[in-house]
């Protein structure tokens, strides 16, 4: 119904088809028979051309009204689409468990915050399964986690990789033969600890010694469980959690081991009543990644904190 209103608002402007076509850079006759098909296709003028300058019909006045504020509406949504390209506009929604929201995400969150004022950010923390359904729903643009999610659902960026750390309280006597594998916090904090020639111990030292486990599903239990498995021991099991700084304090209390994450570590104020040991195994170490969904769109501010926080982000 409004395809040509450019013709017909050109004429309205100049009131003449001559000028009119002059603007549009089109012969005068090509613009006539282009207004005429719009006023026949609405079944009555739009134009009065009995006077001269030529004016509005009734319809015509009330056509004029619409076109102006479809003009309207198409500037509004071309200052909203430069608005959210670069990024003067616009939503971003991040999940996360209570070790990435509390340590991790702050910081990125706050840094996007102060390059991007007029993006509205909001965090999210509750467990993985909780936060991979707002995820699926389209509630959350973007989750970090260490979990594996269905790569046939989500797409993933890698924002870095973490490794398991053995937490022993520091009053069990198993800890003074093993003098020379104790971590010290800088080895830890500048992970010179990850270099070959760092001594690593067996679990199979700590076999009969109460351990403090996430529960079950937890992905920091699946890689206790790997590692159980791999040096074939069963230790007991005084306590199940589901927050690893939660176990991480319980072992500063001397209740009982733990396997605690560099990242954890590293943003948590020294501890002597702790020994901290490198594993000899594999199954320490695991990627953590920002996931989003195949079918959702994304958009700048997705981009843009994904550049931030990941580095080779370009690159995956």
């Amino acid at each position: 119904m409004f395809k040509g209103k450019e013709y017909i608002y050109e004429v309205y402007k100049t009131r003449n088809f001559s000028k009119a076509a002059t603007n549009l850079f089109i012969s005068q006759p090509s613009l006539s028979a282009t207004v005429k098909k719009i006023e026949q296709r609405l079944g009555t003028p739009i134009f009065d051309r009995s006077v001269n300058p030529i004016q509005l019909t009734e319809c015509g006045q009330k056509y004029i009204q619409y076109i102006e504020q479809i003009f309207d509406l198409e500037n509004d949504f071309k200052a909203y689409l430069n608005d959210i390209t670069t990024l003067n506009t616009g939503h971003l929604t991040i999940g996360g468990s209570n070790l990435f929201s509390s340590y991790i995400l702050p910081s990125f969150v706050s840094s996007f915050i102060a390059r991007y004022p007029n993006i509205d950010v909001k965090l999210i923390e509750d467990n993985t399964k909780s936060l991979e359904t707002l995820l699926s729903k389209g509630s959350l643009d973007l989750l970090i986690d260490y979990s594996a999610l269905n790569p046939s659902v989500y797409d993933r960026a890698l924002f870095g990789s973490e490794h398991l750390l053995l937490a022993v309280p520091r009053h069990y006597s198993v800890n003074e033969m093993l003098t020379d594998s104790v971590l010290m916090q800088e080895e830890i904090l500048q992970d010179t600890y990850l270099e070959d020639n760092v001594p690593t111990v067996s679990l199979k030292l700590f076999q009969d010694l109460p351990f403090v486990l996430m529960r079950p599903g937890n992905n920091t239990r699946e890689h206790s469980n790997r590692l159980f498995k791999a040096f074939k021991i069963a230790p007991p099991v005084i306590l199940e959690l589901d927050q690893q700084a939660t176990s991480y304090h319980i072992t500063c209390s001397g209740m009982g081991i733990s396997f605690i994450s560099d990242t954890l570590i590293k943003q948590t104020p020294y501890d002597p009543r702790v020994c901290y040991y490198k594993i000899d195994s594999k199954h320490t170490r695991r990627n953590i990644y920002f996931y989003y969904k195949h079918t959702k769109y994304m958009s700048q501010a997705m981009k843009a904190f994904l550049h931030l926080s990941c580095h080779d982000f370009d690159k995956q």
